[in-house]
């Protein structure tokens, strides 16, 4: 089933929605806009609208047409209105009491799921889902015992099931339960579902959680809990469901970003390609997954920005292309007044690569050390080399400048052996340019390793340390390496320093070394701090003496 078309008339908080132009080929609809912008109340129209055809007990006349007073006999045919591509006209003018049964067609989960505990010691025969209907989007929704007795059930009436004679025990047992697994295991890294427990006695579900076994449902944490829900829930009634509309409302609450993202993908794969998702959100971890489907499934996918608009009047809403206009306002909805705190109010792009373990993020991680104190609110990023810094089209530059629309953007570089004229030219480009060849050579100017001899009470090696580092970048430049590049020499100035000075737990690698040994010695009062804020941030600091008298 696909919708494709829905018309709402003085329903709740809509005087006269149209929504339309849902392609045939969208197998998710997500529904973007803040708390109050009526996203569950467009789901509580299609709880309206289904429980009438389908003839189940509506809770309250009433409760459906708060927007204005309809008092003859057939307000509830003109409050909503719902068409499909698969056959637009198949249900027709509807009149209380005689609209066509179609139960299963639709299926609704509420944002209220809660059940923080359960134990099974009786079984208990489970009712068939699709013949009981919710009453509200707001209403309590507990399921999990339920469909742990569904479990047992399905599972129970497979083994006196004549046709599974050819299945072990073990595989039969497996069939559903091992979909469960998969799919946890899709979602998370470190949860797996081991055991059912026995139903007659201790019924719940079990699981291995790092090194810890026989891990009760009850100790999850309620993102865990929230996750297993849904997964349960869909795979266990997958069977009641099988060609439907599935509404999900807000399904990210209690997860942290990657876990809403994960989730939205196992969903997306458990529902049939024959149905309908319609998911409402305003998690960015799940907005940046349903982008990513999209890209990776075109036309799969369909926005429906519910953020700003005035229901009092006619509205007419179809899907939202997604341009960089339209992505940049769904993250200030997710993301709400928060974004003005989050986003750092500086980036600054520095050499060195994302990849890899040796120099990972070395330049950024050493920046962010340097001046985290002073400079909490900017974040430092290693982006490549000198050429990927300079193009400004590239990709990953582009997405970091959209993102981060209203964050300054500043790039450092390497001196290297760029002439005074370069130096300009990238002045022109906006890159700032360090005064000396490489960060090794900050790290390890003269006036550090006295600092890390002082700091130790070993003043009477400074002599010596300096003197080391001095021939070891003369034997460097005897390997053709030019006489101030400090980094060809620097993994035997580490050696020689951590010898002379006698130095233990200080990094087991020259990049730990220089991170955290080296690097927290460049303080505010240092020559070497101030020449890098100035080079970085074109800042002048007051230089910070000490008094000796």
């Amino acid at each position: 089933m696909k919708i494709s078309h829905i018309k709402l008339k003085n329903y709740k908080r809509f005087t006269d929605l149209t929504i339309t132009n849902l392609p045939p080929t969208a197998k998710l609809i997500i529904l973007v806009g803040p708390n109050g912008s009526g996203k569950t109340s467009l789901f509580d129209a299609f709880l309206l609208w289904y429980g009438l055809h389908c003839q189940y007990p509506i809770n309250s006349d009433k409760y459906f047409h708060l927007k204005s007073e309809i008092n003859d006999n057939a307000w509830y045919s003109k409050l909503v209105n719902i068409e499909f591509h698969d056959n637009p006209n198949q249900f027709g003018p509807l009149h209380k009491g005689n609209g066509p049964i179609r139960k299963g067609q639709f299926y609704f989960r509420t944002a209220y799921r809660n059940e923080s505990d359960f134990l099974i010691d009786q079984l208990k025969n489970q009712f068939d889902p699709t013949q009981k209907l919710i009453k509200s989007l707001s209403e309590n929704d507990i399921t999990v015992s339920e469909n742990y007795q569904r479990l047992i059930s399905y599972t129970l009436s497979g083994v006196y099931n004549e046709k599974n004679n050819h299945k072990t025990i073990e595989s039969f047992r497996e069939e559903l339960i091992g979909k469960i697994k998969s799919s946890l295991n899709n979602v998370f890294d470190d949860l797996t579902l081991s055991s059912i427990g026995n139903p007659t006695s201790n019924g719940s579900f079990y699981f291995t959680k790092g090194t810890s076994t026989d891990f009760h449902y009850k100790n999850l944490s309620g993102g865990e809990k929230s996750a297993f829900d849904i997964i349960l829930d869909l795979i266990i009634k997958s069977s009641y469901y099988s060609n439907a509309i599935f509404c999900i409302d807000e399904p990210e609450a209690h997860m942290h970003t990657r876990l809403q993202s994960a989730l939205l993908e196992e969903i997306y794969n458990i529902i049939p390609d024959s149905s309908q998702l319609w998911l409402a959100t305003h998690s960015l971890g799940m907005l940046k997954k349903a982008k990513e489907l999209e890209e990776k499934n075109p036309g799969s996918v369909v926005f429906i920005n519910f953020d700003n608009l005035n229901f009092d009047l006619p509205l007419v809403i179809e899907p939202s292309e997604i341009n960089k206009t339209i992505w940049n306002k769904f993250i200030e909805i997710a993301l709400d007044d928060f974004s003005k705190l989050i986003l750092p109010s500086t980036i600054v792009i520095c050499e060195g690569t994302s990849k890899g373990r040796k120099y990972k993020n070395f330049d950024a991680q050493i920046y962010s050390k340097i001046f985290e104190k002073k400079h909490p609110d900017v974040t430092f990023v290693s982006f490549g080399s000198i050429s990927e810094l300079e193009n400004d089209n590239n990709i990953g530059y582009l997405a970091v400048h959209e993102l981060f629309k209203n964050s300054k953007i500043i790039k450092i570089t390497d001196r290297d052996d760029k002439s005074s004229p370069e130096i300009e030219e990238s002045k022109q480009k906006g890159i700032n340019v360090l005064s000396k060849r490489h960060l090794e050579s900050y790290l390890l100017d003269d006036e550090i390793i006295i600092k890390l001899c002082n700091s130790i009470g070993k003043s009477s090696k400074i002599e010596e340390c300096l003197n080391n580092k001095n021939q070891l970048l003369e034997e460097s430049t005897k390997r053709n390496n030019p006489i101030d590049d400090i980094k060809s020499a620097s993994g035997e100035i580490y050696c020689k320093l951590k010898s002379l000075l006698e130095l233990t737990q200080c990094g087991n690698t020259k990049e730990a070394f220089l991170r955290d040994t080296i690097t927290p010695l460049i303080t505010e009062e240092t020559k070497i701090y101030q020449e890098l804020e100035k080079e970085i941030f074109n800042v002048t600091t007051p230089r910070l003496t000490t008094r000796t008298d």
